[in-house]
Parts: C-alpha cells; structure tokens; sequence
C-alpha cells in the first residue's frame, strides 16, 4: 500500500535523498529531514511535494522542538541518517564511539520520542541498520556495535508497538555507493546504487515486511557466517577481508 506521508531522516544525500525524490514522484507528501538546508531546499523547489525540515537529530531538544511543530501526520517513518567512522588497529577511542552513537542511536531514538504521538494503527516505522551488524568487520567495532544496537532496538519495538498496530521494520544494507562509502579505502563486494537501494527498500516497505536486506546474496552470505562459531567466523572474515585488500 502507498503511503500518504512519508517524513525520512538523512534526506540531504545518499539513500535518504533518493528515498525523496522518488517517494516524491511516486505522488506522496515527503518531510525531508536533515541538516543540510540547501540541498533540502532545492529538493523541495524540483518537487513541490517535498517539505523541508531543517535540524540535527543528535540535539534532543532541537529534534523533539521541530518534530512536535509537524502539520502532517506521516504514516511512513523512516529514520535514515548515519554517519561511519573506523578504528585503527583495534585501539579504541571513545570520542569516536560517542560521535558514532550520537547519530546513529542517540539521533534515532531523539526522533522516535519527537514522533511518539503519531505511533498510532497503521503507521509504518523503519529504522537504518546495515548488514555490517551481522558479522564482527574490521575497524567497524563502532559502526556495526551502533547498528547491531539499532537491530534489537527494531526487535524490541516490534514487540511493545504492535498492540497499537505500529509495523516496525529494520532496513539492513550492504554497501551503497554514497558519500559515506566514498570514503572507504577497501573493495566493497557487491555494491549497489542509491537507485538500487531505493527499490529494494520501497519494495519492502510496500509489502510490510520487517526484515529488508540486500543484495541478497552478499547479505544471507553474512548471515551464513554469523550462525557458525565465533572462532569459524573470525577466521572467515580475517580470510574474506584479506582477499579484499
């Protein structure tokens, strides 16, 4: 089924963005979200259908502020923004791990408290996990430890939200080519675009389901290794990787 409103976080590039345009040319009502206020802006003025809404989702109070003022109940909620930054050599560093958390769990869980009051029968919450939280990655002990929070967080949610008639639904990617991955100085298997993602996500969304992933096979080949034992998959991925460099 279509929605009527769909409100994305992260809607200024990558996923996000394209998640907008084509929600946008599919005839919904879209709240960009995001702190980049030109770019949003310029999509709102291509597509007359796209609301811009400028704030920063790791500020409690600024998210809980800008998301009470909504004029649209969106029955589509998908949060989107994230942010990856890797360790060195195992060595951990705990302003990393902050910056990391702040956005891609503190963020999600400021928003859902800012849209608790739209939580009602027939709305459709979707949070952005990734793939790499299936499996134990290289210099990922950040992101994927942020992302593996936000799958039981979808997990949890599922269960408490669903006597209301709340869908949950975890979004799990493996690598896209935006300008988060650009960044990556390693061979990504697999890669699909923006576009491709876009579909996959829609598609899923479309048919309820709470568990989207993709591309299938790269993300059932993790899932494969996360079912072994822990000494099995170190071993595979130290291997995989390796091959990777």
């Amino acid at each position: 089924m279509k929605p009527q409103c769909v409100l994305i976080t992260g809607a200024s590039s990558g996923i996000g963005k394209q998640l907008a345009v084509d929600y946008a040319k599919q005839g919904c009502s879209v709240i960009a979200c995001g702190r980049n206020a030109p770019t949003l802006e310029a999509l709102a003025t291509v597509h007359p259908n796209i609301e811009p809404l400028v704030f920063d989702t790791t500020d409690e109070d600024q998210t809980r502020s800008r998301l009470s003022a909504l004029n649209k109940e969106p029955d589509l909620i998908i949060l989107n923004a994230g942010t990856c930054e890797y360790i060195e050599q195992g060595r951990l560093d705990p302003s990393l791990f902050k910056r990391v958390f702040n956005v891609n769990v503190f963020g999600v869980v400021n928003c859902i408290a800012g849209l608790q009051r739209f939580l009602s029968q027939g709305t459709h919450l979707a949070l952005m996990g990734s793939t790499a939280a299936y499996v134990g990655l290289p210099r990922a002990e950040a992101y994927g430890a942020s992302k593996a929070a936000l799958s039981y967080l979808a997990k949890s949610l599922s269960v408490d939200l669903e006597e209301y008639g709340v869908t949950v639904s975890l979004i799990s990617p493996g690598f896209v080519k935006t300008p988060l991955t650009d960044k990556n100085d390693f061979a990504m298997p697999m890669i699909v675009t923006p576009e491709e993602a876009s579909v996959s996500i829609r598609k899923g969304l479309e048919k309820g389901k709470r568990e989207i992933h993709f591309p299938q096979k790269f993300s059932l080949f993790l899932k494969a290794i996360s079912l072994l034992p822990l000494s099995v998959q170190v071993s595979l991925v130290k291997r995989i990787t390796r091959r990777a460099a």
